[in-house]
């Protein structure tokens, strides 16, 4: 689950890591909650119900009481509370008797003043310590390797356990089924408490202040100031010297210290536009800018009275359609669907997209790679 008040939060802190300043200009300004946010907080909720109702446990279905609620939701909880009792019987294999907690309290507070956060499923086997957090976000893909989220979340784990357990590794799990992403990191406990000595207390300590260096990157994403931050600007405005230039003109260096901030750039200045559309709602004036009505399309007021009202006239105002496959497996189920239709279904190649070299895809095979290889 999101953490809560927290200026040093475990889900906050890749930005203040990076950024140690921008906690408490943050904190500063008031949380606000988004549609995605808000979604995911249900997800988490029926994840809870699910993997306890698999754990024994008697309790009240909340899906009712769900906004966000829909099939997707409740396939995509169902494969965690899976998941999380295959991890738990995997446990029983080399232990007899794994402890597991659901939603449970961290204090990481010894590293980071204040450090709390809420681990979404924790299983201590003997001397393994597994974290396992849910993330039902479609947007950004999450990796666990070195995530320092997760290993905050260990943190607290181990000032829960470590007296108790002689815990020598950790295993810290990702789980994202929107993106059939399943990411696992692990590494020895002397390793995280270096970490956490070494890199996670230290800069902590500074972001509490407020001190230490402003730095731009992609931890500006999730920013409450990232549209008003002056080292955000500096650092996207350094592509400013290659306004007016042709790129066949440039060097391959250069396109490619272009290539390196393109998105980032977009990105500031759609959040930059964004923020200037807010203050001017809210009464600012701009020189040399105004509001006004955006582009709009005709809709009807009451869909079931048009249909009504079209068909008294004699006409159907309905189209035929062909269920989506998403929609197709859900009427015919997994197994049915796959029997009837795996030969009439493809994946078509999709279009190249150019990315940096730390994308985990695989190069596509160009047909100047087929003509280099010919030679």
């Amino acid at each position: 689950m999101p953490d809560k008040h927290a200026v040093l939060s475990a889900s906050s802190c890749y930005r203040w890591l990076a950024c140690p300043p921008s906690a408490k200009e943050c904190a500063k300004l008031p949380d606000t909650s988004s549609e995605f946010a808000r979604q995911g907080t249900d997800a988490h909720t029926l994840c809870e119900f699910k993997v306890k109702t698999a754990l024994g446990q008697k309790l009240e279905d909340p899906t009712k009481s769900l906004t966000y609620f829909d099939e997707k939701m409740a396939e995509c909880t169902d494969e965690y509370a899976q998941f999380v009792m295959e991890c738990l019987a995997a446990a029983k294999a080399s232990c007899k008797d794994p402890l597991i907690m659901i939603e449970q309290r961290l204090d990481f507070s010894k590293w980071v003043p204040g450090g709390f956060g809420t681990g979404d499923c924790l299983i201590v086997a003997d001397d393994i310590l597994t974290v396992i957090d849910y993330k039902y976000g479609l947007g950004v893909l999450v990796d666990a390797e070195k995530n320092p989220q997760m290993m905050c979340y260990a943190l607290g784990a181990l000032n829960l356990f470590d007296g108790i357990y002689d815990i020598r590794q950790v295993s810290m799990t990702i789980f994202q089924p929107r993106r059939d992403n399943v990411s696992t990191c692990t590494i020895s406990k002397d390793e995280l408490l270096h970490w956490a000595g070494t890199v996670l207390k230290p800069t902590a300590e500074l972001a509490a202040k407020g001190e230490g260096e402003y730095k731009a990157g992609d931890h500006c994403r999730f920013c409450k100031i990232k549209a008003t931050c002056r080292k955000r600007a500096e650092y996207n405005l350094e592509l400013a010297r290659y306004d007016f230039a042709v790129p066949s003109m440039l060097q391959d260096e250069e396109i490619e210290a272009v290539l390196s901030k393109a998105d980032e750039l977009v990105n500031w200045a759609g959040d930059v536009k964004e923020y200037a559309l807010q203050q001017a709602l809210s009464g600012k004036q701009w020189d040399g800018w105004k509001l006004v009505e955006g582009r709009s399309n005709r809709r009807y007021v009451n869909e079931d009275a048009v249909a009504t009202k079209v068909e008294e006239a004699g006409f159907d105002p309905y189209e035929k359609k062909l269920l989506g496959i998403t929609a197709m497996t859900k009427q015919l189920g997994k197994k049915r669907f796959e029997e009837l239709l795996s030969d009439l279904v493809e994946k078509p190649q999709g279009k190249p997209v150019l990315v940096p070299e730390s994308d985990k895809r695989s190069a596509m095979h160009t047909a100047a790679d087929d003509f280099n290889d010919e030679k």
